[in-house]
């Protein structure tokens, strides 16, 4: 028997069908072991020494267990996970794992395939190789490095940033663009400019002409900067008579993009399906092991010669000869640190336009054409640019328009832009004109504008901004910007990223105490030292040799420091943001409530509490002012705000603060109605808070049992109830848009999840893989509350603790706690009684 690894069961299934009975197909799961997480698993002093555990879950001691058995009986082990440094690496856990329990057959081979079909498969098996060591080196330097830096930094965190949670060497310098963004964004200040327009029509087609130059000066975007020089300007354009002197007709050529690689995958899919990274790595996830598309994680942008032959000969089918070029196009990648080892992402069939379903078929749309547009022929374009002068030669107008001649690779795709490019005005149609033509101007205006500052990134910026850095490896971003969210140091509003303060205030100490980790060069550095170690041209130990020598002392000298030198550091470093400079010229530390009560010497700075940093009064105890970090000009008292009345009652409707976070009431006293706040509606305002006091929603009867199922908002959320059974909702939106066919959908849905006796509650949270025993972790409803769990240990929840707010730091800690307490005890366990006293013996009654 030859026995074969991979990492999925969808991938096994698949491979299974081009094999023959003599192979047997197991899955991994992934990697089935990992470093456990504590202090010592990597050992410096040791050379690097690792120590590995494999996942606690049962899933995977089960999974472990088959592939050893399977091996002992095995003649041969083919290793064919994934072709890159992570399927390498797994394929070496495995072969060390079965020589710890010496089950290795006595062949053991490596295969490698760019894509899951019969011809790559069976072409792969007859081609086996040896583990490729220098990959393993690089898993095992960027696993140990990115440890050491996660491990001896976050106790540092701890200690000395009050509500920081962790970092990581990526996920801090990702942190850090967001974070920067939202500095030029608040330090950008707006410059107002006036922009001069006429419309005009010739031979009975209207267009725009811009003033391109004043009174004999050449007109830029900021060249007309107040009210007063653009009405002049306007009453110029008004005043003139202005003949045509020039027409240009230029002719342009547009290439198609190449074909996907894992980033420009990512970007797109933001951009035209509003797909997260994670969520588009899923779906090509689950397309490759289908056998639909090639390898997902590459940084290549060329497709192999038989490739290019099938989608030169769709093209030719779909299209006359003019779509298809003379020969054949070669890409070559811009990005930083690319190894092109691998194919860009294509289809393994050009003849198959359609595959998977749902948000899969989507992408596999995406990824079809965009990989048939990269051979077709360039697109044809004609700028026709005309300008006209008045009689003196002081006024000038121009028009500009941009017609399509030839579609070529249009015809299929175009390339999506995070932002408006300044020419898009431009692609109208302009009519015919010639040197003398005197169009007729029907209006003129003048119209006032201010300069945007930069946007805030979205997934697919923010995806093209670390990858022209160089910063990560693209397979590693979809689980970067991840963690940033889980950890709550960003927010995404409107698809787009938002750095909430503990994000900025961790970002601070890392820019002011270990500076050079946070640096986009150390980090783009790391990244190409971590990629010639993968091409046998550095050691690895070297590497972690000389980073471990400058980060522990650096690590050692801050946790050296008191936790109020760093707060004082900090203090002076985000003095700007924490303090900007008051309107009315007032000193920007001065203690509010001091001037208030008349008292002298009060002044702000930064404190660090045991629920994270905030800002205080010097005076205390004598005052108690505080502020939430990074809330400047707030007066410390969060006042109740009037968001209006409610038209039925009559009653004013105030938007409060409490012990559990922001909430609506309406009335007051006893008779007052209730309720919280959702975090999942950031446009707040009067017709929300009357829609949520408003609650619960009666649906309507279902139609089985005559009964009323209604929609409300609970201690785990938004949900639907009906005679005593429930079912989750996505959103708060959901409570007030699920129609009754929705309702009675999702109610049988979650009724047949359940089955069984006992049944299985749906999880208020879904958070990461615990570190160390593998398994997913969720929050979820219990009989006595709700606790989190691995699938091996649950973990109650503090009183006071909200399950939906629940972090994956958090999580992880709740479970190592209750895991080292060990088993708990069988409820039928009793304790002794104490032995019973003997009563007294009683007196015999006299005998009357």
């Amino acid at each position: 028997m030859q026995l074969v690894i991979v990492e999925s069961p969808a991938k096994a299934k698949t491979i299974e069908k081009y094999l023959g009975s003599d192979y047997k197909v197991l899955a991994s799961y992934g990697h089935v072991r990992d470093l456990p997480p504590k202090d010592g698993s990597v050992r410096p002093d040791e050379e690097f020494a690792m120590d590995w555990e494999v996942y606690a879950d049962k899933r995977n001691r089960d999974q472990v267990k088959a592939i050893a058995d399977a091996a002992k009986k095995a003649d041969r082990l083919i290793l064919a996970t994934d072709p890159d440094r992570e399927g390498e690496a797994i394929s070496w856990h495995v072969l060390e794992l079965l020589k710890n329990r010496k089950a290795v057959p006595g062949e053991v081979e490596r295969v490698t395939f760019n894509a899951i079909t019969k011809a790559a498969v069976t072409d792969a098996m007859g081609k086996p190789r040896e583990l490729d060591q220098d990959l393993i080196d690089a898993y095992l330097a960027r696993r140990a490095l990115d440890y050491l830096f996660g491990f001896t930094l976050s106790p540092v965190l701890w200690r000395k940033l009050p509500g920081a949670k962790s970092a990581g060497r990526v996920q801090s310098v990702a942190l850090r663009l967001i974070v920067d963004r939202e500095r030029e964004i608040e330090a950008f200040k707006p410059q107002e400019y006036w922009s001069v327009a006429a419309q005009m029509e010739h031979d009975g087609t209207g267009f725009e002409a811009r003033l391109v130059k004043y009174d004999g000066t050449k007109i830029d975007r900021l060249t007309i900067g107040d009210e007063g020089t653009a009405q002049a300007a306007k009453a110029a354009v008004e005043g003139a008579r202005f003949t045509v002197e020039e027409v240009e007709e230029k002719p342009l050529t547009r290439n198609p993009a190449p074909p996907f690689t894992t980033s420009t995958l990512q970007q797109e899919a933001a951009r035209k399906l509003g797909y997260s990274a994670s969520h588009t790595m899923r779906c090509a996830q689950n397309l490759y092991e289908a056998g639909a598309i090639t390898y997902m994680r590459t940084d290549g942008v060329q497709m192999d010669g038989s490739a290019i032959s099938a989608v030169r000969r769709a093209i030719s089918e779909r299209y006359d000869g003019h779509y298809l070029p003379e020969k054949p196009r070669f890409y070559q990648t811009k990005a930083k640190n690319a190894q092109e080892a691998h194919e860009a992402i294509r289809p393994t069939d050009f003849g198959r336009d359609r595959a998977g379903s749902g948000d899969e078929a989507k992408l596999y749309d995406l990824i079809f054409k965009r990989a048939m547009a990269s051979q077709m022929a360039a697109a044809r374009l004609e700028r026709t640019t005309v300008t006209m002068r008045d009689p003196t030669g002081r006024h000038e107008l121009r028009a500009t328009g941009q017609v399509v001649k030839f579609p070529g690779f249009l015809a299929i795709y175009e390339e999506g832009r995070d932002q408006k490019a300044d020419d898009d005005e431009d692609s109208g149609l302009l009519p015919l004109m010639r040197k003398g033509d005197a169009p007729a101007k029907k209006d003129v205006t003048a119209t006032q504008h201010f300069t945007q500052p930069p946007p805030r990134f979205s997934e697919a910026s923010l995806v093209k901004r670390m990858e022209e850095l160089g910063i990560g490896r693209p397979s590693t971003y979809a689980s970067t910007i991840q963690t940033l969210r889980d950890r709550e140091y960003v927010r995404m509003e409107k698809n787009r990223f938002f750095a909430e303060d503990s994000g900025r205030l961790l970002t601070a100490f890392l820019e002011r105490f270990f500076e050079r980790y946070v640096a986009f060069e150390f980090t783009a550095g790391m990244e190409e030292e971590l990629d010639d170690v993968s091409g046998g041209r550095e050691e690895w130990k070297d590497l972690l040799e000389a980073f471990w020598r400058d980060f522990k002392p650096k690590s050692d000298e801050v946790m050296e420091r008191k936790p109020s030198e760093v707060t004082e550091v900090l203090d002076e470093f985000l003095s700007d943001y924490l303090f900007p400079p008051q309107t009315d010229g007032g000193d920007p530390r001065a203690c509010p409530k001091c001037l208030a009560e008349g008292r002298g010497g009060g002044r702000l700075s930064l404190r660090g509490g045991r629920f994270g940093a905030f800002i205080a009064c010097a005076n205390y105890p004598e005052c108690t002012f505080r502020r939430r970090f990074g809330q400047p000009g707030e007066n410390g008292e969060h006042e109740d705000e009037s968001m209006g009345t409610d038209p039925e009652t009559g009653l004013e409707v105030e938007r409060k603060v409490g012990r559990f976070g922001p909430y609506v009431q309406l009335g007051e006293g006893k008779e007052a109605k209730r309720a919280s706040i959702p975090k999942d509606l950031p446009d707040f305002d009067l017709e929300w808070a009357l829609k949520l006091l408003s609650l619960p929603r009666i649906v309507g009867v279902h139609p089985g049992t005559g009964k009323e199922i209604e929609a409300n908002i609970g201690r785990y959320g938004p949900y639907l109830r009906h005679d005593g059974k429930y079912a989750k909702l996505s959103s708060t939106r959901d409570v007030f848009d699920t129609g009754m066919n929705a309702a009675v959908t999702l109610l049988a849905e979650a009724a047949n999840r359940k089955g069984g006796a006992r049944g299985k509650a749906e999880p208020i949270k879904t958070l990461g893989v615990h570190p160390t025993s593998g398994g997913e972790m969720k929050v979820m409803p219990g009989r006595y509350g709700p606790y989190v769990t691995d699938g091996t240990t649950n973990a109650t929840l503090p009183k006071d603790a909200k399950p939906e707010d629940v972090t994956e730091a958090e999580a992880i800690a709740l479970i190592d706690a209750r895991a080292a307490k060990g088993p708990a005890k069988k409820k039928g366990a009793k304790k002794k009684a104490p032995a019973k006293k003997k009563a007294p013996a009683k007196k015999k009654a006299d005998a009357k």
